[in-house]
Protein backbone atom coordinates (compact mmCIF):
# COMPACT_ATOMS: atom_id res chain seq x y z
CA UNK A 1 0.00 0.00 0.00
CA UNK A 2 1.08 3.46 -0.95
CA UNK A 3 2.76 4.94 2.67
CA UNK A 4 0.94 8.53 2.60
CA UNK A 5 -2.64 7.17 1.09
CA UNK A 6 -4.26 9.63 2.74
CA UNK A 7 -2.30 12.44 1.64
CA UNK A 8 -2.26 11.43 -1.69
CA UNK A 9 -6.31 10.60 -1.55
CA UNK A 10 -6.89 14.69 -0.13
CA UNK A 11 -4.41 15.69 -3.03
CA UNK A 12 -6.72 14.48 -5.52
CA UNK A 13 -9.88 15.31 -4.52
CA UNK A 14 -9.57 18.36 -6.11
CA UNK A 15 -9.85 18.48 -10.05
CA UNK A 16 -6.01 18.53 -10.93
CA UNK A 17 -3.85 18.50 -14.49
CA UNK A 18 -2.30 15.28 -14.47
CA UNK A 19 0.23 14.03 -16.54
CA UNK A 20 1.10 9.96 -17.48
CA UNK A 21 4.60 9.49 -18.03
CA UNK A 22 6.34 5.74 -18.68
CA UNK A 23 9.52 4.88 -20.65
CA UNK A 24 11.29 4.53 -23.62
CA UNK A 25 9.79 1.75 -26.15
CA UNK A 26 6.63 1.19 -23.92
CA UNK A 27 5.26 -2.63 -23.79
CA UNK A 28 1.78 -4.18 -22.71
CA UNK A 29 2.52 -3.09 -19.34
CA UNK A 30 3.89 0.20 -19.47
CA UNK A 31 1.22 1.49 -21.82
CA UNK A 32 -1.33 -0.76 -20.45
CA UNK A 33 -0.71 0.56 -16.73
CA UNK A 34 -0.83 4.46 -18.31
CA UNK A 35 -3.76 4.52 -20.52
CA UNK A 36 -5.75 1.85 -17.52
CA UNK A 37 -4.84 4.89 -15.01
CA UNK A 38 -5.59 7.70 -17.20
CA UNK A 39 -8.84 6.05 -17.68
CA UNK A 40 -9.82 6.13 -13.87
CA UNK A 41 -8.03 9.52 -13.46
CA UNK A 42 -10.75 10.70 -15.92
CA UNK A 43 -13.80 9.23 -14.81
CA UNK A 44 -12.50 11.41 -11.33
CA UNK A 45 -12.62 14.29 -13.01
CA UNK A 46 -9.20 15.04 -13.53
CA UNK A 47 -7.54 16.61 -17.04
CA UNK A 48 -5.28 13.65 -17.70
CA UNK A 49 -2.47 13.36 -20.56
CA UNK A 50 -0.25 10.43 -21.47
CA UNK A 51 3.59 10.91 -22.80
CA UNK A 52 5.36 8.53 -24.35
CA UNK A 53 9.44 9.02 -24.98
CA UNK A 54 9.24 6.87 -28.30
CA UNK A 55 6.58 4.88 -30.46
CA UNK A 56 5.41 1.42 -29.35
CA UNK A 57 4.50 -1.76 -31.29
CA UNK A 58 1.39 -1.62 -33.81
CA UNK A 59 -0.08 -4.58 -31.41
CA UNK A 60 -0.99 -2.44 -28.47
CA UNK A 61 -2.61 0.31 -30.60
CA UNK A 62 -5.94 -1.45 -30.09
CA UNK A 63 -5.98 -0.12 -25.82
CA UNK A 64 -8.58 2.62 -25.33
CA UNK A 65 -7.30 5.79 -25.00
CA UNK A 66 -4.29 5.46 -27.74
CA UNK A 67 -4.96 8.11 -30.13
CA UNK A 68 -4.58 10.36 -27.24
CA UNK A 69 -0.88 9.28 -26.13
CA UNK A 70 1.38 12.19 -27.32
CA UNK A 71 4.85 10.54 -28.83
CA UNK A 72 7.62 12.95 -27.77
CA UNK A 73 9.50 11.41 -30.48
CA UNK A 74 7.05 12.32 -33.29
CA UNK A 75 5.14 15.54 -31.83
CA UNK A 76 7.21 19.23 -31.30
CA UNK A 77 8.66 18.60 -27.72
CA UNK A 78 7.29 22.34 -26.65
CA UNK A 79 3.65 20.33 -26.38
CA UNK A 80 5.28 17.91 -24.09
CA UNK A 81 7.35 20.95 -22.39
CA UNK A 82 3.81 22.79 -21.82
CA UNK A 83 2.30 20.11 -20.40
CA UNK A 84 5.10 19.18 -17.85
CA UNK A 85 5.71 22.40 -16.93
CA UNK A 86 1.78 22.95 -15.83
CA UNK A 87 0.85 19.80 -14.54
CA UNK A 88 -0.05 19.75 -11.01
CA UNK A 89 0.79 16.07 -10.98
CA UNK A 90 2.84 13.75 -12.89
CA UNK A 91 2.68 10.20 -12.59
CA UNK A 92 5.60 8.10 -13.43
CA UNK A 93 4.55 4.52 -14.41
CA UNK A 94 6.90 1.16 -15.11
CA UNK A 95 10.23 2.84 -14.58
CA UNK A 96 12.69 3.46 -11.74
CA UNK A 97 14.85 6.34 -12.91
CA UNK A 98 14.12 9.50 -14.63
CA UNK A 99 17.23 8.50 -16.97
CA UNK A 100 14.34 5.93 -18.62
CA UNK A 101 12.41 8.49 -20.41
CA UNK A 102 15.47 10.65 -21.74
CA UNK A 103 14.96 14.51 -22.33
CA UNK A 104 11.59 14.02 -20.27
CA UNK A 105 13.31 13.37 -16.95
CA UNK A 106 15.25 16.75 -17.01
CA UNK A 107 11.38 18.40 -17.85
CA UNK A 108 10.36 16.34 -14.99
CA UNK A 109 13.01 17.30 -12.76
CA UNK A 110 12.26 21.07 -13.85
CA UNK A 111 8.55 21.23 -13.12
CA UNK A 112 6.76 21.98 -9.97
CA UNK A 113 3.98 19.49 -10.04
CA UNK A 114 3.75 16.57 -7.44
CA UNK A 115 5.52 13.42 -8.43
CA UNK A 116 3.56 9.91 -8.38
CA UNK A 117 5.81 6.46 -8.84
CA UNK A 118 3.93 3.75 -9.51
CA UNK A 119 6.72 0.46 -10.46
CA UNK A 120 8.23 -2.93 -9.70
CA UNK A 121 11.54 -2.40 -10.98
CA UNK A 122 14.45 -2.57 -7.98
CA UNK A 123 16.33 0.56 -6.52
CA UNK A 124 13.87 3.29 -7.43
CA UNK A 125 15.19 6.82 -7.89
CA UNK A 126 14.40 8.91 -5.04
CA UNK A 127 12.38 11.64 -6.55
CA UNK A 128 8.73 11.08 -6.17
CA UNK A 129 6.27 12.49 -3.27
CA UNK A 130 3.89 9.44 -3.56
CA UNK A 131 5.54 5.95 -4.00
CA UNK A 132 2.89 2.84 -5.10
CA UNK A 133 6.45 0.65 -5.47
CA UNK A 134 6.69 -3.24 -4.86
CA UNK A 135 9.55 -5.39 -6.38
CA UNK A 136 7.54 -8.21 -5.71
CA UNK A 137 4.50 -7.25 -7.49
CA UNK A 138 4.70 -9.26 -11.39
CA UNK A 139 3.33 -6.01 -12.80
CA UNK A 140 3.02 -1.85 -12.88
CA UNK A 141 -0.72 -2.81 -14.14
CA UNK A 142 -0.87 -4.69 -11.01
CA UNK A 143 -0.32 -1.65 -8.62
CA UNK A 144 -2.38 0.38 -10.65
CA UNK A 145 -5.18 -1.66 -9.67
CA UNK A 146 -3.79 -1.88 -6.34
CA UNK A 147 -3.87 1.73 -5.97
CA UNK A 148 -7.63 1.97 -6.82
CA UNK A 149 -8.79 -0.61 -4.86
CA UNK A 150 -6.64 0.76 -1.39
CA UNK A 151 -8.93 3.60 -2.30
CA UNK A 152 -12.16 2.33 -2.69
CA UNK A 153 -12.87 2.76 -5.82
CA UNK A 154 -12.64 -0.39 -8.12
CA UNK A 155 -16.31 0.39 -8.95
CA UNK A 156 -14.96 2.99 -11.51
CA UNK A 157 -13.11 0.02 -13.46
CA UNK A 158 -14.72 -0.17 -16.84
CA UNK A 159 -14.04 -2.78 -19.47
CA UNK A 160 -11.69 -0.48 -21.27
CA UNK A 161 -9.58 -0.12 -18.01
CA UNK A 162 -9.83 -3.73 -16.96
CA UNK A 163 -8.23 -4.71 -20.98
CA UNK A 164 -5.45 -2.13 -20.22
CA UNK A 165 -4.63 -3.43 -16.95
CA UNK A 166 -5.23 -7.10 -18.04
CA UNK A 167 -2.93 -6.76 -20.91
CA UNK A 168 -0.07 -5.56 -18.75
CA UNK A 169 -0.52 -7.88 -16.05
CA UNK A 170 -0.75 -10.75 -18.58
CA UNK A 171 2.92 -10.00 -20.56
CA UNK A 172 4.61 -9.15 -17.64
CA UNK A 173 3.67 -12.83 -16.19
CA UNK A 174 5.15 -13.99 -19.83
CA UNK A 175 1.32 -15.30 -20.47
CA UNK A 176 0.80 -16.15 -16.89
CA UNK A 177 4.37 -18.83 -16.72
CA UNK A 178 6.93 -16.69 -15.16
CA UNK A 179 8.08 -17.00 -11.61
CA UNK A 180 5.88 -13.94 -10.61
CA UNK A 181 2.92 -15.67 -11.35
CA UNK A 182 1.22 -15.16 -7.76
CA UNK A 183 -1.71 -16.01 -5.76
CA UNK A 184 -1.97 -12.00 -5.87
CA UNK A 185 -1.87 -12.16 -9.73
CA UNK A 186 -4.69 -14.64 -10.36
CA UNK A 187 -6.39 -12.38 -7.93
CA UNK A 188 -6.32 -9.33 -9.95
CA UNK A 189 -6.56 -11.00 -12.75
CA UNK A 190 -9.90 -12.63 -11.78
CA UNK A 191 -11.03 -8.95 -10.60
CA UNK A 192 -10.48 -7.10 -13.98
CA UNK A 193 -12.39 -10.19 -15.99
CA UNK A 194 -15.26 -9.48 -13.06
CA UNK A 195 -14.79 -5.66 -14.32
CA UNK A 196 -15.18 -6.44 -17.99
CA UNK A 197 -11.52 -7.80 -19.39
CA UNK A 198 -11.48 -10.10 -21.93
CA UNK A 199 -8.82 -12.29 -21.68
CA UNK A 200 -8.95 -14.48 -25.55
CA UNK A 201 -9.39 -10.87 -27.08
CA UNK A 202 -6.39 -8.86 -25.21
CA UNK A 203 -4.31 -12.70 -25.62
CA UNK A 204 -5.17 -12.45 -29.30
CA UNK A 205 -4.48 -8.91 -30.34
CA UNK A 206 -1.06 -8.76 -28.47
CA UNK A 207 0.29 -12.87 -29.10
CA UNK A 208 -1.52 -13.92 -32.21
CA UNK A 209 -1.13 -10.58 -34.46
CA UNK A 210 1.59 -10.20 -36.47
CA UNK A 211 2.85 -9.11 -39.52
CA UNK A 212 4.19 -11.40 -42.18
CA UNK A 213 7.54 -9.92 -41.99
CA UNK A 214 8.02 -10.33 -38.53
CA UNK A 215 6.96 -13.75 -38.94
CA UNK A 216 9.89 -14.26 -41.41
CA UNK A 217 12.36 -12.36 -38.50
CA UNK A 218 11.53 -15.13 -36.49
CA UNK A 219 12.31 -17.93 -38.65
CA UNK A 220 15.43 -16.04 -39.56
CA UNK A 221 16.49 -15.60 -35.91
CA UNK A 222 16.04 -19.53 -35.52
CA UNK A 223 17.33 -21.21 -38.43
CA UNK A 224 20.17 -18.62 -38.64
CA UNK A 225 21.16 -16.32 -35.45
CA UNK A 226 20.71 -18.42 -32.43
CA UNK A 227 23.64 -19.60 -30.98
CA UNK A 228 24.03 -21.70 -27.94
CA UNK A 229 27.15 -22.70 -25.81
CA UNK A 230 26.70 -25.49 -24.07
CA UNK A 231 29.82 -24.64 -21.57
CA UNK A 232 27.81 -21.54 -19.79
CA UNK A 233 24.29 -23.01 -20.69
CA UNK A 234 24.15 -19.50 -22.58
CA UNK A 235 22.01 -18.52 -25.71
CA UNK A 236 22.42 -15.44 -27.82
CA UNK A 237 20.93 -13.95 -30.97
CA UNK A 238 22.44 -11.03 -32.56
CA UNK A 239 20.61 -8.81 -34.81
CA UNK A 240 22.31 -5.90 -37.27
CA UNK A 241 20.58 -3.03 -38.37
CA UNK A 242 20.99 -4.60 -42.18
CA UNK A 243 18.96 -7.70 -40.08
CA UNK A 244 16.13 -5.89 -39.20
CA UNK A 245 16.21 -3.36 -42.38
CA UNK A 246 16.00 -6.67 -44.73
CA UNK A 247 12.36 -7.87 -42.63
CA UNK A 248 11.46 -4.17 -42.84
CA UNK A 249 11.46 -4.63 -38.62
CA UNK A 250 9.07 -2.29 -37.05
CA UNK A 251 8.91 -1.57 -33.32
CA UNK A 252 8.09 -4.80 -31.31
CA UNK A 253 9.18 -7.04 -33.85
CA UNK A 254 11.87 -8.44 -31.41
CA UNK A 255 9.86 -8.58 -28.83
CA UNK A 256 10.19 -12.48 -27.25
CA UNK A 257 12.56 -13.30 -29.63
CA UNK A 258 15.27 -13.53 -26.11
CA UNK A 259 12.50 -16.17 -24.88
CA UNK A 260 13.35 -18.87 -27.26
CA UNK A 261 16.39 -18.87 -26.10
CA UNK A 262 15.92 -19.55 -22.89
CA UNK A 263 12.97 -22.52 -23.84
CA UNK A 264 16.05 -24.61 -24.84
CA UNK A 265 16.92 -27.51 -22.60
CA UNK A 266 19.77 -26.63 -20.24
CA UNK A 267 20.24 -22.98 -21.19
CA UNK A 268 19.77 -20.60 -18.17
CA UNK A 269 20.99 -17.82 -19.69
CA UNK A 270 19.54 -15.88 -23.31
CA UNK A 271 20.70 -12.83 -24.47
CA UNK A 272 19.03 -10.83 -27.76
CA UNK A 273 21.81 -7.94 -29.11
CA UNK A 274 20.48 -5.53 -31.42
CA UNK A 275 21.36 -2.82 -33.31
CA UNK A 276 19.07 -0.01 -33.00
CA UNK A 277 21.08 3.00 -34.77
CA UNK A 278 20.97 5.33 -32.05
CA UNK A 279 22.87 2.60 -29.81
CA UNK A 280 23.40 -1.52 -29.14
CA UNK A 281 20.53 -2.97 -27.26
CA UNK A 282 20.31 -6.14 -25.10
CA UNK A 283 17.33 -8.20 -23.56
CA UNK A 284 18.61 -10.61 -20.98
CA UNK A 285 16.78 -13.59 -19.24
CA UNK A 286 17.14 -16.24 -16.67
CA UNK A 287 16.08 -19.54 -15.29
CA UNK A 288 17.13 -19.60 -11.56
CA UNK A 289 19.14 -17.70 -9.23
CA UNK A 290 21.32 -15.80 -12.15
CA UNK A 291 20.47 -12.29 -11.48
CA UNK A 292 20.70 -10.37 -14.95
CA UNK A 293 19.66 -7.47 -12.97
CA UNK A 294 23.21 -7.23 -11.18
CA UNK A 295 24.79 -8.61 -14.92
CA UNK A 296 23.47 -6.01 -16.59
CA UNK A 297 23.73 -3.07 -14.34
CA UNK A 298 27.42 -3.75 -13.93
CA UNK A 299 28.40 -4.31 -17.20
CA UNK A 300 25.65 -2.84 -19.59
CA UNK A 301 24.33 0.47 -18.34
CA UNK A 302 21.06 -1.40 -17.20
CA UNK A 303 18.90 -3.23 -14.91
CA UNK A 304 15.29 -4.51 -14.39
CA UNK A 305 13.97 -7.47 -12.54
CA UNK A 306 16.17 -10.81 -11.34
CA UNK A 307 15.63 -13.08 -14.11
CA UNK A 308 14.91 -10.19 -16.84
CA UNK A 309 16.36 -7.38 -17.41
CA UNK A 310 18.17 -5.33 -20.50
CA UNK A 311 21.24 -2.89 -21.08
CA UNK A 312 22.94 -0.84 -23.72
CA UNK A 313 26.03 0.33 -24.80
CA UNK A 314 27.27 2.80 -27.13
CA UNK A 315 29.85 0.99 -29.41
CA UNK A 316 29.29 -1.68 -32.06
CA UNK A 317 27.10 -4.96 -32.46
CA UNK A 318 30.51 -6.53 -32.65
CA UNK A 319 32.36 -4.97 -29.66
CA UNK A 320 28.90 -5.64 -27.67
CA UNK A 321 28.99 -9.28 -28.78
CA UNK A 322 32.49 -9.61 -27.68
CA UNK A 323 32.24 -7.92 -24.04
CA UNK A 324 29.53 -10.12 -23.35
CA UNK A 325 31.71 -13.08 -24.96
CA UNK A 326 34.68 -12.37 -22.85
CA UNK A 327 32.20 -11.85 -19.22
CA UNK A 328 31.07 -15.73 -19.38
CA UNK A 329 34.18 -17.21 -18.52
CA UNK A 330 33.92 -14.99 -15.01
CA UNK A 331 30.26 -16.02 -14.22
CA UNK A 332 30.90 -19.59 -15.44
CA UNK A 333 30.73 -21.32 -11.99
CA UNK A 334 27.24 -19.41 -11.06
CA UNK A 335 25.62 -20.18 -14.47
CA UNK A 336 26.66 -23.80 -14.25
CA UNK A 337 25.25 -23.99 -10.97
Amino acid sequence: MMRNLEAFRQFFQTARKVVILTHFKPDADALGSSLGLCGYLKKKGHTVNVITPSDYPDFLTWMPGNNEVLIFQKEKPKAADDLIANADAIFCLDFSSLQRINELGVMVQKSKAKKVLIDHHLEPEAFADFEQWDQTAASTAELVYRLIADLGEENLVDANIANCLYAGLMTDTGGFRHPNTTIEVFDTASALVRHGADPAKVSKLIYDTNTLERLRLMGYVLSEKLQVLPQYKTAYITLSSEDLKKFSSQTGDTEGLVNYGLSIKGVRLSVLISDRKENIKLSFRSLGEFSVNEFARKHFDGGGHKNAAGGQTSTTLEETLKKFLELLPLYKDQLLG
